[in-house]
Formats: structure tokens, C-alpha cells, sequence
């Protein structure tokens, strides 16, 4: 897991906005790598502040919050790439960009911000979601906004203990990774 200083240093090492973005949407809204790839210009809905996932996991629609920063963030990209028909689009316009560019994009970052953890995307998305639950987030909510079908998924971020300083989560990475599949 990500503290939320590790994931504040990653999502803002890069100097190239488009990986800043991409890395800055899986965090804020909980995405999987396949769905954050699969959006496109229209799923935002920022009138609303939602963020509309189509066939995500599951074959399950779904629409999750974001903030006014990461609107901001969305626009400042828009109007810097122009994307035609995905809304992160690979080396030729209208291609889709791909998985593995996409965690190259994540390494780059670790190396930049100094965090010597063996993260993947999907530690990311897992952050968000216990961070969510350290700050007293309905871990049926939380069950809502990653899309997740059985509450025992969701449940195994619950494997946290209270101690005197603040939450300390008692599972390890291959707990977290197995329980995620």
C-alpha cells in the first residue's frame, strides 16, 4: 500500500501531463488500468462531477466522483492533447494508449518521486480505497465506487486495526493483490 505522501510525490513526479493525468485519475476515482484506458472525451460529465465508466469489470456501468481539481486537471490536458476518440490516446490519434506504456508510465514515476516499492496501477487504486476507509469513508460506499460485485472484496481493505496514531492496515501486498483478482 501507498501512504498518501508516496502517492502525492508519484502523481506529481512526472513533467509530462498526459502521464500526470492518467496516474492522477486512477488514484482519484479508484479506476482499473483497463477502464481508465477505455474512457473517452464524453465520459466526463463535469457539470455533474462524475466520471461515467462504461463495460467496466463485470460488464457493469458505473459513475464515480471528481473533484473540481481533477476537472481542472482534465481540461488543462484536453486543451493540450486534443484527443479524437479516446480520451488517453496512444502514439497515432484515435489509437487507444496502451496497458503496458501505461505502467512504464507508473515506474517512471516511482523512480522520479524516490518510492522504492514494488507498486503496480492496481496499488494505486487500492490506496485510494483504503485511504477512503482511514477517513471514515462506508466501506459500502467504497464498495460502490470501485465497482465491486461481492462486499468481500471490498472487505479486505476493512483488515485494519485502530492504534493510538491513526489506522494501521494488517494486510501485505500479496494479500491486497490476491484479494483484488
Amino acid at each position: 500500500m501507498l501512504s498518501k505522501e508516496e502517492v502525492a510525490a508519484i502523481l506529481s513526479a512526472s513533467p509530462n501531463l498526459k502521464h500526470r493525468t492518467m496516474l492522477s485519475l486512477i488514484y482519484a476515482c479508484g479506476l482499473r488500468r483497463s477502464e481508465l484506458l477505455a474512457l473517452t472525451p464524453s465520459s466526463i460529465d463535469s457539470k455533474r462531477h462524475m466520471l461515467v465508466i462504461l463495460y467496466a469489470k463485470g460488464k457493469k456501468d458505473r459513475m464515480v466522483p471528481i473533484s473540481d481539481k481533477v476537472i481542472g486537471m482534465l481540461r488543462e490536458y484536453y486543451k493540450a492533447y486534443r484527443p479524437k476518440v479516446w480520451l488517453f490516446e496512444g502514439q497515432e490519434p484515435g489509437e487507444p494508449y496502451s496497458e503496458t506504456s501505461l505502467q512504464k508510465v507508473l515506474k517512471f514515476s516511482l523512480n522520479l518521486a524516490n518510492v522504492n516499492k514494488p507498486a503496480t496501477l492496481h496499488w494505486l487504486r487500492h490506496s485510494y480505497a483504503t485511504h477512503l476507509l482511514e477517513s471514515g469513508t462506508d466501506l459500502r460506499y467504497i464498495q460502490e465506487l470501485l465497482g465491486h460485485k461481492s462486499s468481500r472484496t471490498t472487505g479486505a481493505i476493512n483488515h485494519c486495526r485502530i492504534e493510538p496514531n491513526g489506522m494501521m492496515c494488517t494486510l501485505n501486498a500479496a494479500t491486497i493483490h490476491s484479494a483484488y483478482r
